[in-house]
């Protein structure tokens, strides 16, 4: 008997302090979130939404286990691993698909230039339905617009030396500025001699203009600019909902064992 309630103790014991830590863990992920939407502008911030709805639905489940092993009651309990088994399915399901949409699609590299080039034929064709549909397009494009990055870059790079050196970011590279084998000439920053005639098929050449509202917003290396974006945005979540997979797993393990004891100990008295 005495043996029975040291057990149902520790399992209780166990059960609170993992929830506690959980608890802890999505107030982690939901400043993760918060983070992501105020270091980011609309254009990427695709995943600021799922990232702030897991950490809140690891937080409600934390509670309910919290609660669960505080009453010792075994529904609650229940509830507890059934939503915890049902969110690591997600995460795994999200993680898995997250790695296999950004497997594809890298920079080439320019000679004479210290970033790279992006070309949207690189890229999975989840990235190209999303970035090829005219209302998604519409909307980030507006938004690029609107960030200024473009019409920053002469500030930021006063003269021809600094800006022909500088690591431009994938849309700093993709949208403010027309593809390299253009050939057009470099004024500034933010402005280039559009008199020259490209021998280049490239049609993003014919789309580049130098007005702040247009810059080469239309052409596909802005779009694969977009991409390679949110494809480094997708690995990070990915890599740490894989870290969260293995925590919330040994989380799992530890809580059915706890439940299980708890049940044992509760059957004995």
């Amino acid at each position: 008997m005495k043996q029975a309630k040291m057990g149902m103790g520790t399992s209780t014991f166990i059960i609170r302090w993992i929830n506690f830590l959980t608890m802890l863990l999505a107030i982690t992920i939901i400043i993760f979130g918060v983070w992501m939407s105020t270091h980011h502008d609309n254009c990427r911030r695709s995943l600021t939404l799922p990232v702030l709805g897991l950490g809140a639905l690891i937080f409600i489940i934390s509670i309910i286990g919290f609660l669960g092993a505080l009453k010792n009651n075994t529904i609650l309990l229940w509830i507890y691993l059934i939503m915890l088994c049902l969110v690591l399915v997600a995460i795994l399901v999200f993680t898995v698909l997250a790695f296999i949409i950004t497997n594809n699609g890298s920079g080439h590299s320019v000679a004479g230039l210290r970033y790279k080039e992006y070309q949207l034929k690189d890229y999975s064709s989840w990235f190209l339905n999303h970035l090829n549909n005219p209302e998604n397009w519409k909307r980030l494009k507006s938004c690029l617009v609107k960030s200024e990055d473009c019409n920053n870059l002469s500030k930021k790079y006063k003269t021809l030396k600094q800006f022909k050196s500088a690591k431009l970011t994938p849309i700093e590279a993709g949208c403010c500025r027309p593809p390299f084998e253009c050939g057009y000439p470099v004024v500034n920053a933010s402005y280039y001699d559009l008199s020259f005639h490209p021998t280049s098929s490239n049609k993003d050449c014919k789309l580049y203009k130098n007005s702040r509202a247009v810059k080469c917003y239309n052409c596909d290396s802005c779009k694969a600019g977009v991409a390679q974006y949110m494809k480094i945005e997708w690995r990070v979540v990915a890599i740490f909902n894989l870290i969260l997979f293995v925590v919330l797993s040994i989380v799992y393990f530890v809580g059915c064992c706890a439940r299980r004891n708890a049940a044992r100990s509760r059957s004995k008295i």
